[in-house]
């Protein structure tokens, strides 16, 4: 199958971990994603399914993707710009590849474009999909922005940090209809300036993601908000 010639490419390049043979056999991870990239909110992107088959990844826009099983190889998750990769050089066509820890079988992958600097095209950050991960009621963080941020949802005030990707407990000081303040803030040298305020309804059975981004020209961060009610 093309999976077990994909393993042998990879592990020429040296791109996959250095494993013991009996673990290198290739493993299904159920996973979400979402493509974070203001510029261009469309990719043409691949992924190995369960088969070893290369098939398009399926994104929603500004939304998580339905679960998928994507092949976990070498310990790797690998996506392709293209659906035909050469088995003997398959880093010809790598997009992305990220480490998956051991213990995780439910993945959230945000993708978003690399800087210019990088060799790949796209890099994914992994969030733990378990309901112990990323249990329901909380939500996350992900600042993608170089200056220090600070959430203040409901009765929690919690700082972001650059680069991090932080846990908001579920908020309970709401009003009748569920809702309570959310506001975010940016530090300017020493002062805090507020660049989002909204209200929001915070139930029991959604996650929230928040990224932090700045687009192009922009004076100040921005928030894209992501709502999973996937059960």
């Amino acid at each position: 199958m093309i999976y077990q010639l994909l393993l042998s490419g990879l592990a020429l390049t040296g791109l996959s971990l250095s494993i013991q043979a009996q673990e290198s056999a290739p493993t299904p991870v159920q996973i979400r994603v979402v493509l974070h990239d203001p510029i261009h909110p469309t990719a043409n992107l691949f992924y190995s399914d369960k088969t070893g088959a290369i098939v398009p990844l399926n994104f929603k826009p500004q939304d998580l993707s339905e679960p998928m099983f994507m092949l976990s190889i070498n310990g790797s998750l690998v996506l392709y710009d293209k659906a035909t990769v050469d088995p003997k050089n398959p880093e010809a066509s790598l997009a992305a590849s990220t480490n998956l820890p051991k213990d995780m079988k439910r993945v959230i992958a945000v993708i978003m474009p690399s800087p210019s600097s990088k060799t790949l095209a796209y890099r994914m950050m992994i969030i733990d999909d378990s309901e112990k991960g990323f249990p329901k009621g909380e939500s996350l963080v992900l600042s993608l922005v170089g200056v220090e941020i600070a959430v203040e949802a409901g009765e929690h005030k919690l700082p972001i940090s650059p680069g991090k990707i932080t846990r908001v407990p579920p908020v309970k000081e709401v009003n009748d209809f569920n809702m309570a303040q959310t506001n975010f803030y940016y530090q300017q040298k020493e002062s805090w300036v507020t660049f989002t305020e909204r209200q929001l309804q915070y139930l029991d059975a959604c996650r929230r993601l928040f990224i932090i981004h700045v687009t192009p020209g922009a004076l100040q961060p921005t928030v894209t908000t992501i709502v999973d009610t996937n059960k």
